[in-house]
């Protein structure tokens, strides 16, 4: 798998992205686990692997930090992300957001320790803050980075105006917007997130790129003709229903983040990147979950 530029500034990750959001704390096991899934992708050419603080209810860093502590492989030969922003209430009842100053400062410090290593490649701010301080909120991803614990920033499910909000208050790049995107949910096309991130001359991350498995085993009437068209224009590449999926996405110029523990379903998302689509094999997959306007050109 070949490795690409996120954005102009950098960082270099690999054309797919491990991501742990599914994952959770079983103990030693855990970490036998996590170290099998890194040795796999590291195979495939995946050297990329997104992290939040609350994975696993602030675990699966710890396990993924044993591992790099372990020397299993060299810090250097992966890309590393985290995230901070949603935290779980008192009562364990809901969760709630929170990019204040102190909570952003506070939790790039406790990933670094628990992941082991002196810096992220790319931070990211999970969720937008309705109550931050815009302003504030800047200040401390810039201090991250000036402080060389953090090389690049990134957010995660932000609105257009909520990404124009906090680049308005920094002079260094935001690189990516890490947001939910799938042919169950093509909302990020259509209300331009997509095309904002590319005129950042950046690479939208897409998180649940198989809906969560609704596109593989979703009993529903759209999933069905999902399914139907994915495996009808998926035999012109010998590929099956879930390879196609992820290469619909990678044509569109996003990287989709696997969070799968199935190695089978991993090694299909990897191998999505051996072939490309068509333009009209796009935008025939797309007209099955939003249809396109016919236009009439005949007067032109």
């Amino acid at each position: 798998m070949k490795k690409v530029y996120l954005s102009d500034s950098g960082p270099k990750v690999s054309e797919a992205i491990y991501g742990f959001w599914r994952w959770n704390n079983e103990g030693q096991s855990t970490t036998t686990k996590i170290e099998k899934i890194i040795n796999l992708c590291l195979e495939l050419g995946i050297n990329t692997f997104d992290h939040a603080d609350i994975y696993g209810d602030n675990t699966i860093e710890e396990h993924f930090g044993k591992i790099i502590k372990s020397k299993s492989f060299k810090r250097e030969e992966i890309v590393l992300f985290s995230k901070c922003g949603i935290r779980r209430s008192d009562d364990g009842s809901f969760d709630y957001y929170d990019t204040s100053r102190e909570h952003i400062l506070k939790s790039v410090d406790n990933s670094l320790k628990r992941l082991k290593t002196d810096y992220l490649d790319i931070f990211l701010l999970h969720q937008s803050d309705f109550l931050a301080d815009p302003e504030q909120t800047a200040m401390a991803v810039a201090q991250v980075v000036n402080s060389g614990k953090v090389n690049h920033i990134g957010v995660a499910n932000f609105s257009v105006f909520q990404h124009q909000l906090l680049a308005s208050y920094l002079t260094i790049p935001i690189v990516t917007n890490h947001i939910e995107l799938n042919l169950m949910n093509t909302s990020a096309i259509e209300d331009g997130r997509i095309d904002f991130i590319k005129q950042s001359f950046s690479k939208p991350l897409a998180w649940a790129p198989l809906a969560g498995g609704r596109i593989l085993t979703g009993e529903d009437e759209k999933a069905h003709q999902v399914r139907a068209k994915l495996e009808k224009i998926g035999a012109k590449y010998e590929a099956n229903i879930e390879q196609t999926a992820v290469a619909w996405l990678m044509k569109l110029g996003t990287l989709p983040i696997i969070g799968s523990i199935s190695e089978s379903r991993i090694k299909n998302a990897a191998s999505a990147s051996n072939f490309k689509l068509t333009n009209q094999d796009w935008y025939e997959i797309y007209n099955v979950v939003c249809p396109t306007r016919n236009i009439d050109i005949s007067h032109e």
